[in-house]
């Protein structure tokens, strides 16, 4: 039985170069569960990889077809970013294992709908400061910095990643981003144990 491994943790905690790792360890052989989003890509971002860039109308159309597995919608300094997972029907668990990145509410939504013995939470953290010094250098490094947008997201990730709202989803194993290359050695081994559960 195949296993959706569910990457998430706080703004700048290296879950994209994580993820980005994964999938390219053949090993491993990981598919992506791509999620959507409105919000507008980045310097770095491909579509299609990171998410599928979409807008309202588009958006619209897959809620009044019944698509959406789990939609979320965030207030910014920029207006309103949705980010959702769309039809679960792509995704075969009798064949393959698979990872996606999203944030605690979204892990949760997936959770329900795949069913607890099939999607593995995989959350990572990193200390604050270094996290705040992470997303200053990211937004630097844009066209368009966006840094009354970064110090919200900041600030958002005090509460949405409380340590009682992850007890009350039962997180328990942490992983920690001090060294990158120790920390995906250190999930690749996790992920490789619970393939075999």
């Amino acid at each position: 039985m195949g296993k959706i491994f569910y990457l998430f943790g706080k703004s700048s905690t290296g879950k994209d170069t994580i993820y980005k790792n994964l999938m390219e360890n053949k090993e491993l052989g990981l598919r992506p569960v791509i999620p959507y989003t409105t919000r507008p890509m980045r310097a770095e971002e491909t579509p299609g990889v990171e998410y599928h860039f979409t807008n309202e109308e588009e958006l619209s159309r897959m809620e009044a077809v019944g698509k959406v597995i789990e939609l979320r919608s965030y207030e910014t300094v920029h207006g309103t970013w949705k980010y959702f997972t769309a039809d679960g029907k792509h995704v075969d668990l009798d064949r393959f294992h698979y990872v996606m990145i999203g944030v605690l509410d979204s892990f949760v939504a997936i959770r329900k709908y795949y069913g607890e013995d099939k999607v593995v939470p995989v959350y990572i953290e990193v200390e604050d400061g270094e996290r705040l010094q992470r997303a200053l250098d990211r937004e630097r490094s844009q066209e368009q910095p966006r840094y009354a947008e970064m110090c919200r997201r900041f600030l958002t990730d005090s509460a949405d990643f409380g340590e009682e709202r992850l007890l009350a989803a039962r997180i328990g194993r942490r992983f920690y981003n001090k060294n990158l290359q120790e920390c995906i050695e250190e999930i690749t081994n996790y992920i490789r144990e619970q393939m075999e559960v």
